[in-house]
C-alpha cells in the first residue's frame, strides 16, 4: 500500500504531463491544419496606415490599392499563379420573411482556387459577370441554412443584399468553423465589380489576395509584388509602403510559436506533479532505511558490501518510479482519447512525449532515491545490529 501510494505522485505527474502535451500539440496541429485550408501558399495585399500631416490613418480608411494594382501583380510577378481583386462588408440579407447578416466577398473567379473553397450546387459567377458587374452571387452553407431553412432549392432565387437583389448562381461545400470558432460558412461571394460598384460605390480595392507558385515560393513572391508596387505606387526609397503584405506563412509561424509556448505552460505545471511525487520517494525510502536498519546491519555482518545496501535501495526507487510512470503513461494516454472523444478537444499524442516523460520518471527515481540508498549503505554496521 505504501508503494502504490508513493506511486501516485510520479502516476499523476506523467499522465498530466502527456494530456496536456497531447492537447497542446492537438490544438497547435488543428489551428495550422485550418490555416493551410485557408491555402499555405496564399498572400494577402491590403493599404498601408498612413501619416495625414501630424496623424497617422487607419489601413481601413486607405485607398492606395487600385484595380491596376492587381493587373500589374498578375502579369509582371512570375512567382505568382493567381491572383483576385476583393472589396468587402457586412450586410442584412433577406429572402422572402427570413433575413440573416453576413460578410459579402466581391471577389473574383481565381478566388476559389486560392482560398481552396468548392461549389456545391450550381455554379461560380464568370469573367462575363464582372465584367458586367452582374448582380449574381455565391452563398455559403450557413446563409443558406438561414435563409432557406425548409430545404428549398436556392439556385435562380433572388435575396436582397441592402435591398439591392442579387441572383443565387451556387452554393459553396461547408467548411464548418476554423481553430478560433469562426464559421467559415457565413459569407456570401459576389462579382468585385458589382460590389465595388452597386454596393459601397468606391474605385479603389480592399485587398488582393493572391496565391504564389508554391509554398517554398512566398517569401520570392511578396518580394516581387513589393517591388511591382512600390514602383507602381512611385514610392521613393526612402519613403514607407503604403501597402502592408503578409503571408499564411507568417500566420502559420506564428500560431505556432504562441501554440509551442502554451503547450511549455502545460507541460510545466504538470511537471510540478513529478517534482512532488520524487519528493514522496525520498521521503518513503528515508522512512524504509530507518525502518530497515536492522537488516542492513545484518546484511553487512555476513559480507554486504556498502555498494550492494547502495544498489538495494537505489533499485528499490527506480522501480516504483518506473511502474509509477508506466501506470502513469497508460492514464495519459487513456484520458487524452476520452477528452477527444467526449469534450471534442484536438489531440495529438506523440512518442516523444511518452518516453520523454518516462525518461524523466527514471531521472526522478535515481536522484531522489540516491541519498536515501547512499545513507543506508554508510551505517555502521554494528549500531546498525543494535538499532531499535
Amino acid at each position: 500500500m505504501r508503494a502504490i501510494l508513493t506511486m501516485l505522485g510520479i502516476i499523476i505527474g506523467v499522465a498530466s504531463v502527456i494530456t496536456m502535451l497531447a492537447i497542446g500539440q492537438g490544438t497547435k496541429e488543428s489551428i495550422l491544419g485550418n490555416i493551410e485550408q485557408m491555402g499555405s501558399n496564399m498572400i494577402t495585399i491590403r493599404p498601408g496606415a498612413d501619416m495625414r500631416g501630424p496623424v497617422r490613418q487607419s489601413s481601413a480608411d486607405m485607398q492606395s490599392l487600385k484595380y491596376e494594382d492587381y493587373e500589374a501583380i498578375l502579369k509582371e510577378c512570375e512567382y505568382v499563379s493567381e491572383a483576385t481583386p476583393m472589396v468587402n462588408t457586412s450586410a442584412q440579407v433577406i429572402y422572402a420573411n427570413n433575413n440573416t447578416p453576413t460578410s459579402i466577398y466581391g471577389v473574383n473567379v481565381s478566388y476559389l482556387n486560392i482560398r481552396k473553397l468548392e461549389i456545391e450546387k450550381g455554379e461560380m459567377f464568370t469573367e462575363s459577370d464582372i465584367k458586367t458587374s452582374a448582380k449574381v452571387c455565391v452563398i455559403g452553407k450557413t446563409v443558406m441554412d438561414n435563409l432557406f431553412p425548409n430545404g428549398e432549392n436556392p439556385i435562380g432565387q433572388n435575396i436582397r443584399i441592402n435591398k439591392i437583389p442579387f441572383k443565387i448562381v451556387g452554393t459553396l461545400v461547408a467548411k464548418g468553423d476554423n481553430s478560433m470558432g469562426m464559421d467559415q460558412d457565413d459569407l456570401i461571394l459576389a462579382p468585385f465589380s458589382a460590389v465595388q460598384k452597386r454596393m459601397l460605390s468606391i474605385t479603389y480595392l480592399n485587398s488582393i489576395i493572391v496565391s504564389a507558385v508554391n509554398e517554398d515560393m512566398s517569401d520570392a513572391a511578396i518580394e516581387e509584388i513589393t517591388e511591382v508596387l512600390r514602383t507602381k505606387h512611385k514610392i521613393k526609397p526612402t519613403d514607407e509602403d503604403d501597402f502592408s503584405i503578409h503571408s499564411q506563412q507568417e500566420i502559420m509561424e506564428m500560431m505556432s510559436s504562441t501554440t509551442g509556448m502554451l503547450t511549455l505552460l502545460l507541460a510545466s505545471i504538470a511537471s510540478i506533479s513529478l517534482l512532488v511525487g520524487g519528493i514522496g520517494i525520498m521521503n518513503i525510502m528515508f522512512v524504509s532505511v530507518t525502518e530497515r536498519t536492522k537488516e542492513i546491519g545484518l546484511r553487512m555482518s555476513i559480507g554486504a558490501k556498502g555498494k550492494d545496501i547502495l544498489w538495494q535501495f537505489l533499485i528499490e526507487a527506480i522501480l516504483i518510479s518506473v511502474a509509477g510512470g508506466l501506470i502513469g503513461v497508460l492514464l495519459g494516454v487513456s484520458l487524452a482519447y476520452l477528452i477527444e472523444n467526449f469534450a471534442h478537444i484536438s489531440v495529438s499524442i506523440q512518442l516523444y512525449t511518452i518516453i520523454l516523460s518516462f525518461s524523466i520518471c527514471t531521472i526522478i527515481g535515481v536522484f531522489f532515491g540516491w541519498y536515501p540508498a547512499k545513507k543506508a549503505s554508510n551505517l555502521d554496521p554494528i549500531e546498525a545490529l543494535r538499532y531499535e
